[in-house]
């Protein structure tokens, strides 16, 4: 008993100790100063900075800064953020759940250094049911929300799209946490950038979750890191390995392994559990995984991590090896054999994930940033680039090989990034038939402008009849892609906070109507009784089977489908052994689509295609009335 009480009189007697597994440099001494306002003395810190974070030394009773969640498959994830701690507090929190009027203890799990993170898992979840939980530490301090049911009874998914959520505008974001809650989407996915404090990730996380919390508390959230998250200006993951370059440009992560698996463990462990978890180069770990929302089924992916820097590998025209402005720049010179964008791993997740069905009615992807190159000023509004290597539209084979995974699903995209809001449908090998993509603008736009504006100053062919903006159509971005711009957000003035189109998308996914609708939500009302209309251009509606846009030239017969409605059919053709598409159909019936005569077979099951088969040729016109009974076992 004696001993108990004088223990903590002696350890504050002599001035705080650390403990020995939280160093104060915990990344090495090549990097002394990386996390700084939260590892070491953290407490006697002050930043000076203009834009300084909030400060990390809070009353104790609420160093439950945040948290956020995911369930899926019977698995509830969640991660709480911690502010920093003290020497001789608890290294431990608990998670507690409310049920029967009681709040009940369901687990405790470590504090986890750096980065001040605590994770639980619970598998056996029943998401069929709201659930009230709170995280606690210490006797005082406590974080608390709700666990979402899945919304499998609502007709139509929203989820808020966001990300750029510039560190030198510091403070609440009152103005879009307000209007998202009034929103009440069920899934909040942010994108990237989600703090630009490079080397003081913990602190800028806890900054973002300040602002955020109260719409993140009680919904799940997506949150997966860009390139300043882990304190790049660009990154080229390059499988994980080390660049040797301040820009990053030769491929891979210059701060240390430990810091980067920090900033991916804080922003996304709490993701459904990696569909392949080996660690790429030096032990970077890997969270592409896929979450399902209310029937919504989300491919996330990393755009980053697995994509091959330009600089060596190809030819440099410029003072630097990712931007290029050359009149007689030729795309196809930087289009090389043997560069990597999503990678191999990557890629046979997406068609596994397109074929797999289960729990789902509609199908999205998620990333961090386009597949093209949808801007043409950059920075200052006069500095006009032609092409810019950090986009996803280079290189243009590994791009086009991702468009043909996303269309075989009939999936759109949803990414952010660009610091533009722009609606693009794909042209792979022709204009428009590829998906539909959303970039959503930059939340506070203080960092870099972007600008659409064509050379030319004309509209495109294909333009959209009767839209308020002059430059839509079909084009080809910097890179040689193909884009049909359906709208765009510029700023009006890159200087006035009014007016530099920060904001966020929605995208609405009816499950009835198999309607897919994309808003452009401004930051800030726009009227003076406080009103707020999206940008000019939006709402942008389209079927699901649009994100396939290949005109067809023949139809199979017609599938009736006996005891099981709803099934997924994969075409597949014979010629080629190219699967086309898997979908889940709507009905008891379906006249599947080709795209040039011949034969081919067609799958069936009910979450995947492997319950029945049958080969069949593609006949004129679609008006023909053959069928086909299709019995499931």
């Amino acid at each position: 008993m004696t001993l108990r009480l004088l223990l903590p009189v002696l350890l504050f007697a002599t001035g705080p100790v650390l403990s020995a597994a939280e160093s104060a440099q915990p990344f090495g001494p090549d990097f002394p100063n990386l996390d700084s306002l939260a590892v070491g003395e953290w407490w006697t810190k002050k930043p000076t900075a203009a834009n300084r974070p909030p400060p990390m030394d809070v009353p104790r009773s609420e160093v439950v800064a945040f948290a956020l969640y995911t369930h899926d498959a019977g698995v509830l994830k969640l991660t709480a953020q911690l502010y920093p701690l003290k020497p001789g507090e608890p290294r431990e929190a608990r998670l507690e759940f409310r049920r029967d009027g009681e709040w009940q203890e369901a687990a405790r799990a470590p504090v986890v250094f750096p980065g001040w993170s605590v994770h639980f898992r619970l598998p056996g979840w029943n998401g069929s049911r709201d659930t009230a939980y709170r995280v606690r530490h210490g006797e005082a301090a406590m974080f608390e929300g709700l666990i979402r049911r899945d919304p499998l009874h609502k007709a139509e998914i929203v989820v808020a799209s966001l990300s750029c959520n510039s560190s030198r505008t510091t403070g609440p974001r009152p103005e879009i946490v307000e209007h998202l809650r009034a929103q009440n989407p069920d899934l909040l996915f942010f994108a990237g950038d989600q703090t630009y404090r490079h080397t003081e990730h913990t602190a800028g996380w806890i900054e973002f979750g300040l602002q955020f919390r109260d719409v993140m508390r009680d919904r799940p959230t997506i949150a997966i890191p860009d390139d300043h998250d882990v304190g790049h200006p660009n990154v080229w993951g390059e499988n994980g390995k080390l660049t040797k370059r301040q820009d990053g440009a030769d491929g891979g992560y210059f701060y240390p392994v430990d810091y980067v698996n920090m900033v991916q463990r804080q922003q996304s462990w709490h993701l459904p559990d990696p569909v392949d978890p080996q660690p790429v180069e030096r032990g970077i770990t890997v969270y592409f995984t896929r979450l399902r929302v209310g029937g919504i089924d989300f491919a996330i992916l990393e755009d980053r991590k697995f994509k091959t820097g330009p600089q060596g590998k190809i030819p440099q025209a410029g003072p630097r090896p990712d931007h290029f402005n050359q009149p007689d720049f030729n795309p196809e010179s930087i289009d090389r054999p043997g560069l990597e964008l999503l990678g191999e791993r990557q890629l046979r997740f997406m068609r596994a994930w397109g074929q797999d069905w289960t729990g789902a009615r509609m199908k999205a992807v998620l990333s961090q940033t386009a597949f093209t190159g949808a801007v043409h000023l950059h920075g200052p509004k006069q500095d006009r680039l032609l092409a810019d290597l950090d986009c996803n539209g280079w290189p243009q084979a590994g791009r086009n090989r991702a468009l043909e995974e996303i269309r075989r699903a009939w999936a759109p995209h949803l990414c952010g990034d660009q610091h533009l809001a722009v609606v693009v449908k794909h042209g792979i090998t022709t204009f428009g038939d590829g998906p539909y993509a959303f970039t959503n603008p930059a939340l506070v736009n203080t960092i870099y402008g972007r600008w659409w504006h064509p050379l030319d100053g004309k509209p495109g062919a294909n333009a959209v009849a009767g839209s308020p903006l002059p430059w839509t159509g079909n084009y080809l971005d910097g890179l040689g892609n193909r884009i049909t711009m359906l709208a765009y957000a510029n700023p009006v003035n890159i200087q006035d906070e009014k007016q530099r189109a920060d904001g966020y998308g929605i995208a609405r996914f009816n499950k009835e109507t198999r309607r897919i609708t994309f808003e452009c939500w401004p930051r800030f009302p726009t009227s003076p009784d406080g009103r707020r209309e999206q940008f000019p251009g939006w709402p942008i509606s389209f079927a699901m089977e649009e994100n396939d846009g290949r005109t067809p030239v023949a139809w199979l017969p017609q599938l009736n489908f006996k005891g099981t409605p709803n099934p997924v059919v994969q075409v597949v053709e014979d010629a080629t052994g190219e699967i086309l598409y898997t979908i889940r159909v709507q009905g008891d019936r379906f006249r599947p689509r080709v795209y040039r005569p011949g034969t081919y077979t067609v799958k069936v099951g009910r979450d995947l295609p492997n319950g029945a088969e049958l080969r069949a040729l593609a006949a004129r016109p679609r008006e023909d009335r053959t069928s086909l009974d299709v019995i499931l076992e």
